[in-house]
């Protein structure tokens, strides 16, 4: 058995060279010991050597996945250049910045060092390394063709990660537009239309019907505005737990979000790329369709799709065509279908699903853009009836009172 690598760390150093030069810089290495002998190695003199300290805000920086991404892309780079596995992380591991990178790239070069292989190593790595992205690097090496697979890797996942971070610029505009809405109703509410009601105080009059239900409400939330804003932290952390424990509401979510106006539309044709693009690059690698599509359900992220996918797994089994099973789940639009049976009858399967792929990215891109543009006036519009609605209800009592005089 293999002994276990030593722990790999970053040194800041500072030295001199041949010329008397003072010069500075930074190098992993196990121990400081090893990382002044490989400084004297290159001709410098080591003046001091220690290990880099990491700000606590750079400690807190969590693992994106836009970071595998970028990891996967540069094991790609690196392998097609034919440089060595080993000294691959060691050059990808030093380029990262975030320690925590630096930490899993290190964890994974002692476990291959240890004597596995680079598809087990990342198995013991879920939270950043899915099921998917083991099984396509095991084929890779398997095939001999690893830097192949890597590439492959690396262009789903960018891809992946544009669409969402697409999906995700689509959900939130909305919601800020929300959360500001009723921020400023608030602020008006508790602290404008109090003012507003001294005034009315003072005139012995009755007050329109509009302009009691403001003030009704103004003074609701003035004494119980910390019971309300309980409230919605309570309903957000009640929604939070109940998706992550309840198989059932997270299928109620599902179902529902694919539903909605505009946003619906737009999860739809995301969930379709998501599924052609899985599809094309584990098919492409050489892993068996029925197999393929157990990957292709896990990574659905919506159980309309991976039931509908589920079910096609099941008559793909017993010999029917992908296009024909595809149909008849009723979930998949007409051009993924058409497309998709064109590649079966070529036998370019992957390339088409690709192109599907590719034609629903462009749409979930376009429908974003419209998103955003349909929602710059009904910001206008939404606050300009909150705020026009509240103003009125206190300019109506001294319209009345102009009047009687």
């Amino acid at each position: 058995m293999a002994a276990k690598a030593q722990k790999t760390s970053t040194f800041a150093w500072e030295g001199t060279d041949k010329k008397g030069s003072k010069i500075k810089g930074e190098l992993s290495g196990q121990n400081p010991a090893l990382v002044k002998a490989q400084l004297r190695k290159q001709g410098i003199n080591p003046t001091k050597v220690r290990k880099k300290s990491t700000s606590l805000l750079q400690a807190g920086k969590k693992i994106r996945p836009m970071d595998i991404a970028l990891f996967t892309r540069q094991m790609a780079t690196m392998m097609k250049a034919g440089v060595p596995l080993m000294q691959s992380f060691d050059i990808i591991g030093e380029g990262f910045e975030k320690p925590a990178m630096r930490t899993l790239v290190n964890e994974v070069k002692q476990e291959v060092s240890a004597g596995n292989s680079l598809a087990n190593s990342l198995r013991k790595k879920p939270d950043y390394f899915d099921e998917l992205y083991c099984n396509l690097v095991d084929s890779g090496e398997q095939a001999g063709a690893l830097e192949t697979l890597l590439d492959r890797i690396a262009t789903y996942k960018e891809k992946t990660e544009a669409l969402k971070a697409k999906i995700k610029k689509a959900m939130n505009y909305p919601i800020a537009v929300v959360v500001v809405a009723i921020i400023v109703t608030a602020i008006l509410l508790i602290k404008v239309v109090p003012q507003f009601q001294m005034v009315f105080a003072n005139f012995g009059a009755e007050l329109p019907a509009f302009t009691l239900f403001v003030i009704g409400i103004s003074e609701a939330l003035q004494e119980w505005w910390f019971i309300v804003l309980l409230g919605f932290f309570a309903l957000g952390f009640l929604s939070q737990q109940a998706h992550k424990k309840s198989q059932k509401f997270r299928d109620w979510v599902d179902h529902t979000v694919l539903k909605l106006p505009i946003i619906g539309d737009i999860l739809y044709k995301s969930a379709v790329a998501r599924f052609a693009r899985t599809l094309a690059t584990t098919f492409a690698a050489g892993v068996p369709l029925v197999d393929a599509l157990d990957s292709v359900a896990g990574a659905s992220g919506n159980v309309v799709f991976k039931n509908a996918v589920m079910k096609v797994k099941q008559d793909v089994s017993t010999g029917m065509q992908l296009n024909f099973s595809m149909r008849s789940t009723g979930v998949f639009p007409a051009m993924a279908v058409q497309m998709t049976a064109i590649g079966e009858e070529s036998g370019a399967l992957d390339d088409m699903l690709d192109k599907v792929a590719s034609f629903y990215e462009a749409e979930v891109d376009n429908a974003v853009d419209g998103l955003t543009a349909l929602m710059e006036p009904m910001i206008m519009a939404v606050l300009g009836v909150l705020v026009g609605g509240l103003i009125i209800a206190m300019y109506l009592p001294i319209f009345q009172l102009g009047n009687v005089v």
